[in-house]
């Protein structure tokens, strides 16, 4: 069963920087498609960015292009995701997933989380 963690989370002004990290500790990650979702408080969980196995495909949500940029290191075993000019709206927890077969669309492993608050 492929374990997922995140890291990276915390607490951080508006146009601040943070960059969450996803990890694996018993198998490698290149054989996976990886996204990053949140959730915040009363809202559904949307995708936020997605990586394709290669790395050769990526997509982000409207809502973060041009401030996020997804990244992996294979050997490494890590997904990064590297937010800058985060805004309060971007407040909620952070989830990485993977799949072995289907790129950003329901994917079957999914980590426990990591909160990100952006306010002053």
């Amino acid at each position: 069963q492929l374990q997922l963690v995140e890291s990276g989370g915390g607490l951080v002004q508006p146009g601040g920087s943070l960059r969450l990290s996803c990890a694996a500790s018993e198998f490698s990650l290149n054989y996976y498609h990886i996204g990053w979702f949140r959730q915040a408080p009363g809202k559904e969980r949307e995708g936020v960015s997605c990586i394709s196995r290669s790395a050769g495909s990526t997509n982000y949500a409207d809502s973060v292009k041009g401030r996020f940029t997804i990244s992996r290191d294979n050997a490494k075993n890590t997904v990064y995701l590297q937010m800058n000019s985060l805004k309060p709206e971007d407040t909620a927890v952070y989830y990485c997933a993977a799949d072995p077969f289907t790129f950003c669309r329901s994917p079957k492993y999914w980590g426990q989380g990591t909160q990100v608050t952006v306010s002053s």
